[in-house]
């Protein structure tokens, strides 16, 4: 079985650490700059009800921020237990971004996370104001440097291959961090926190109003983060429709995967929604056959006529090809740079991958034996071929094929959840301007459940990216396959139930403690 395998567990453990670290982040970043905001109104008005709202939801960043620190630095060690070939073959690069997080990022935080907290009466009002907007800032710098390594897992550039030490190194640092992947998956990251941050503010508020208590600082916390959630969530949709522009250009088998596409034409149609076939199969395989598969891909679909062709290249008739059209290839894309090229078949991929590892090889025992034509010839077949350097990794050409229906249907349950989002903060912008909150007792129920909604939909969106982009750790450089450590299968099995273990008794401690807050309310 998959996940008995020493791969399957170290993803496993993995996405573990990810998906519970993403609990915490999320409502630290979106509820920093609502704290400001609020805080802000304090320091103009000279209104103690403002001090008092800003000190109670200060109370909920900073129990989220304390165990999401905790959560954080154990998905980083990872990286050099479970992932040292990984880490060894792109640390150079990935380090740089993950460093300038924990030195000047995470730094800033927690420098100014003490004054926010304790420094209340202790300095004055504009510098504790400033400390709050300082937070605020480090929380989404945090998130803009590890977000920076992310996208260049997906997307990498800025970057040339040593072969003497068979290490990736960075050439141009601003072409990592400034590059389109890295800048739309910051913006789009960073507006979902704090749709999820103004949502779980409306949420408890709501609480407070279905029990008459504080009903004016629900009201209050309401209008502030409903307006901030709406607007965060119309930069969300905009983001994300850049998200699926990179991703048809840079990693075009994830967007198939997220549309369940498998042979396509032009004016390829987008899937609003549907129900995959699970006895679909992939037709053409090792073999050279040239039949396609009969099993529709849906036993049902709801589709939008040339929708998908529109969302990624702005064109009508643009062909978006399917899994089994980028597994065969031959047709014809354009590049980053405007080329148009003819695509690869997977098998070719993976011919000339062997070819690129092979090539060090022998550079390295040219090298050795100080033969320096060797060395040239070797180096010259590495370096044609070293964009398909992760394909000689793969055993067959369906390997490149992520899980479609994992990524499928979560990519429809982070669309669904935000076109809900959508409806519900605009109608609690409304009610509270009506002063009808307190009348519509099942729209403050539909609050509190919300709150569940909107962690779901952000760690769809999660496993979208992450799930959509396998088989690799860096796309066409690296499978997570090759990534791997060589520890034992057992010491990852038992150190994904110890952390499962730890993050569920975490996990625990926090709701009990943020349940107890929310209970006893906001105090003078």
């Amino acid at each position: 079985m998959f996940l008995a395998s020493l791969l399957g567990l170290s993803r496993l453990q993995f996405a573990l650490t990810a998906m519970f670290h993403w609990i915490f982040v999320p409502l630290t970043i979106g509820l920093g700059l609502i704290i400001a905001i609020m805080e802000t109104y304090y320091v103009r008005t000279g209104n103690e009800f403002w001090k008092r709202t800003t000190k109670f939801w200060m109370k909920i960043f900073a129990i989220n921020f304390a165990i999401g620190v905790a959560t954080g630095i154990i998905l980083e060690f990872q990286f050099g237990t479970n992932w040292s070939n990984y880490s060894w073959f792109v640390g150079d690069i990935f380090g740089a971004p993950l460093a300038i997080e924990g030195i000047f990022a995470f730094f800033l935080e927690t420098t100014f996370f003490a004054i926010m907290f304790f420094g209340w009466n202790k300095v004055s009002k504009n510098v504790h104001l400033l400390s709050t907007w300082l937070v605020a800032i480090g929380t989404i710098l945090s998130a803009l440097w590890i977000l920076v390594a992310n996208a260049w897992m997906q997307y990498p550039v800025g970057m040339e291959f040593n072969p003497d030490t068979a290490r990736n190194e960075m050439v141009d640092f601003w072409a990592v961090a400034l590059s389109p992947v890295a800048l739309n998956k910051f913006i789009h990251t960073v507006s979902n926190c704090f749709v999820l941050g103004g949502i779980v503010v409306v949420g408890i508020s709501s609480w407070y109003l279905l029990k008459k208590r504080e009903e004016e600082f629900a009201r209050k916390s309401i209008r502030i983060a409903a307006v901030f959630g709406l607007i965060s969530l119309i930069v969300l949709i905009w983001s994300g429709d850049g998200s699926a522009y990179h991703v048809a250009k840079k990693q075009p088998m994830k967007l198939a995967a997220m549309e369940g596409l498998y042979i396509s034409k032009p004016g390829t149609p987008i899937v609003a929604f549907g129900i995959l076939n699970p006895d679909k199969t992939i037709a053409r395989l090792e073999s050279d056959s040239l039949g396609y598969a009969l099993e529709k891909p849906y036993l049902f679909n709801i589709s939008i006529p040339q929708g998908l062709s529109l969302l990624v290249d702005r064109k009508l008739n643009t062909f978006v090809p399917g899994i089994e059209d980028i597994i065969q290839g031959g047709y014809t894309y354009v590049d980053e740079f405007g080329t148009e090229k003819v695509a690869l078949p997977v098998r070719e991929r993976m011919i000339r991958g062997k070819v690129a590892i092979d090539a060090l090889a022998l550079y390295h025992k040219a090298k050795e034996a100080g033969d320096e034509d060797g060395k040239a010839l070797a180096l010259a077949d590495l370096k044609e071929n070293f964009s398909h350097f992760g394909y000689g990794f793969i055993e067959k050409p369906t390997d490149v094929v992520p899980n479609v229906p994992l990524t499928f249907y979560a990519f429809r349950i982070m669309v669904i959840l935000g076109g809900f989002f959508i409806a519900f903060l605009a109608l609690a912008i409304y009610l509270e301007r009506k002063a009808l909150l307190s009348r519509n007792r099942w729209f403050l129920y539909l609050s509190i459940v919300s709150i569940p909604l909107v962690y779901i939909c952000s760690q769809a969106g999660w496993i979208v990216a992450e799930v959509g982009r396998q088989p690799w750790t860096i796309q066409d450089l690296l499978t997570t396959g090759a990534s791997l450590s060589g520890v034992s299968t057992s010491s990852v099995a038992t150190t994904t139930i110890m952390f499962f273990v730890l993050f569920s008794v975490l996990l625990a401690a926090e709701l009990t403690i943020l349940f107890k807050v929310i209970k006893k309310g906001p105090s003078a």
